[in-house]
C-alpha cells in the first residue's frame, strides 16, 4: 500500500488584515516536503481551509526560494481543494506547513481540529514546521485535553519572532500559546534545524528544519 500525506498550507495574504504587511506561506516549507515524500514514492496532496490561491510569502521567495525544483508545488498551489471536502482518513500522516499566514487562519479551524483530533486517537503522524504548530492553538481531543498536553513539540520561537520584529503583529506568541496548553517546549538555535519528535508528533522549529521534519514523517511510514 502507498503511504499518503496530506500537506495543509495557509489562505492568509496579510498580517491582521494590513495590507501593507503581506504575508502567507513559506514557500519552502510545503515544497521541500513535498519533494520529499514524493521522493520516498508517497500520494501527496497540498490543501487550504478556503481552498483556491494559497499566498506565498514575497520574503520566501526573494531569499532564493523561487527554486526551479519548486515550480510544479507553485503550480499545485494556485487551485488548492478545501481541507474540509477531503476524506482525511485515508492519509497516513498530515504536515502543517508554515509561513506567518498560518497564525490566522490555522488556529480554531473546525475542518484541521477535527483532522487533528481524528490522527492523535488513531495515533497517525501529525507534523508541522515552523508557524505551522499554530493550528495546535488551544486546539483539544474528543475527552476535552489539549491536544498538546504532555507533547514535546517545538515551533517558531518567541526570540525568532522578537528577531523578525513581528512579534507585536501576532494574534498571540505561539511558543507561549503552546506552553501554556502544556507542551513540552523544545527551543534551538535560532535559525537553525531543530525537529522533536514525541509520539505520534514530529514538529520543526523554522524554515531550516522543514527538509528534517520531512524525513523524520518518511522514516517513520517506511
Amino acid at each position: 500500500m502507498t503511504k499518503s500525506v496530506l500537506i495543509m498550507v495557509t489562505n492568509a495574504d496579510t498580517i491582521a488584515g494590513n495590507k501593507d504587511k503581506p504575508t502567507g506561506l513559506w514557500l519552502s516549507e510545503a515544497a521541500e516536503p513535498y519533494i520529499a515524500f514524493q521522493g520516498a514514492g508517497f500520494k501527496v496532496d497540498i490543501a487550504s481551509p478556503k481552498g483556491g490561491d494559497v499566498p506565498i510569502d514575497p520574503n520566501s521567495v526573494e531569499n532564493g526560494n523561487d527554486d526551479e525544483k519548486f515550480t510544479e508545488v507553485t503550480k499545485l498551489l494556485q487551485k488548492t481543494p478545501r481541507i474540509g471536502d477531503l476524506v482525511y482518513e485515508g492519509y497516513d500522516a498530515i504536515f502543517l506547513a508554515g509561513g506567518h499566514g498560518a497564525m490566522f487562519d490555522f488556529p480554531g479551524d473546525p475542518d484541521i481540529q477535527n483532522i487533528m483530533a481524528y490522527f492523535k486517537d488513531n495515533g497517525r503522524i501529525i507534523s508541522a514546521v515552523c508557524h505551522g504548530p499554530a493550528a495546535f492553538a488551544d486546539a483539544k481531543t474528543k475527552d476535552g485535553k489539549y491536544l498538546v498536553d504532555g507533547v514535546k513539540l517545538t515551533a517558531f520561537t518567541n526570540a525568532e519572532e522578537d528577531a523578525v520584529n513581528l512579534s507585536e503583529d501576532m494574534p498571540f506568541m505561539l511558543q507561549t500559546k503552546l506552553e501554556e496548553n502544556g507542551a513540552g517546549f523544545v527551543k534551538g538555535e535560532a535559525g537553525e534545524e531543530n525537529v522533536v519528535s514525541s509520539g505520534s508528533f514530529i514538529t520543526g522549529q523554522n524554515p531550516a528544519s522543514a527538509e528534517g521534519v520531512a524525513e523524520a514523517v518518511i522514516n517513520r511510514l517506511q
